[in-house]
């Protein structure tokens, strides 16, 4: 079993893992306040919120198995080398389980707060339904072989899918728009803090071993940073250079704006109602 080589490398490792945990932990909590002292969901859309329940859930099964499992861990070894470690930190596994829960109740709040007119749209349903149906192919094909491995994998693969789709409609509104008003650039930059600390914790590793296995091992991990820090700039750079803030937006406006909470547009919700 592998163990680090360097004991300042290993603290940083811990190190940049809890502050990418915190950072992306954080981000949760504006809109579950949000919903709270209105009362109410309408504004806020459900395809978004079951897109992300469906990421999260995906990448708790796949942190926890492979943090967790041994029949996992020997399977990793054996394909990509005995002196590999885990490519799952503690960090890791703390972050899906607070990530589900706290979606979770986000929506429990859509079942018990106000919700208007707003129901999941047709095509989020379509494509939950094919990706639980992709999932429990993978399940039937994996336990005959015990390929457990690859498995957990599929599941890895489909939380990256529903990260891509989940961002996708933000930046599309923000472009037809012309604005980035009602969108927190806040929860963005924590965002990109915690992409950059985790590709930092997975960087001290590779290099404290020697070998960057450790990235291509863990794909899923790979790409949710790639993606998310892709995602974080495109919107850092519609806030701040492409759509800057009217300088002369009336306060209507303004107030207008902060009472909406973050929103992605379904099949049925027009850009300009936002």
């Amino acid at each position: 079993m592998a163990s680090w080589n360097s004991i300042p490398m290993e603290v940083l490792y811990n190190v940049l893992g809890w502050v990418a945990f915190a950072s992306w932990s954080i981000s949760f909590y504006p809109q579950v306040i949000l919903n709270f002292q209105r009362k109410s969901v309408v504004g806020l859309n459900f395809d978004f919120v079951l897109l992300n329940l469906t990421k999260h859930s995906s990448y708790l099964i796949y942190n926890a198995s492979v943090f967790f499992s041994s029949a996992v861990q020997r399977q990793y070894r054996k394909k990509y080398g005995f002196d590999e470690m885990i490519p799952v930190a503690a960090n890791d596994v703390a972050f899906s389980i607070h990530a589900v829960l706290l979606t979770a109740i986000t929506l429990f709040q859509i079942a018990i707060y106000d919700r208007g007119s707003q129901k999941v749209s047709k095509s989020c349903m379509a494509i939950l339904s094919v990706a639980w149906l992709a999932i429990a192919i993978c399940v039937f094909i994996a336990i005959p072989k015990h390929s457990w491995l690859w498995l957990v994998s599929c599941f890895s693969t489909m939380q990256v899918i529903m990260t891509v789709i989940k961002y996708i409609p933000q930046a599309v509104l923000n472009f037809r728009r012309k604005s980035t008003i009602g969108w927190s650039i806040g929860n963005i930059l924590l965002d990109l803090l915690g992409g950059l600390t985790n590709y930092g914790q997975m960087a001290v590793q590779s290099i404290d071993q020697n070998s960057w296995v450790n990235f291509y091992g863990n794909i899923g991990k790979t790409l949710l940073s790639l993606v998310s820090v892709f995602f974080d700039i495109l919107f850092i750079m519609q806030h701040y250079v492409l759509y800057p803030s009217r300088k002369n937006a009336t306060s209507e406006d303004t107030d207008a704006v902060s009472t909406k909470p973050l929103t992605i547009p379904s099949d049925h919700q027009h850009a300009d109602d936002v």
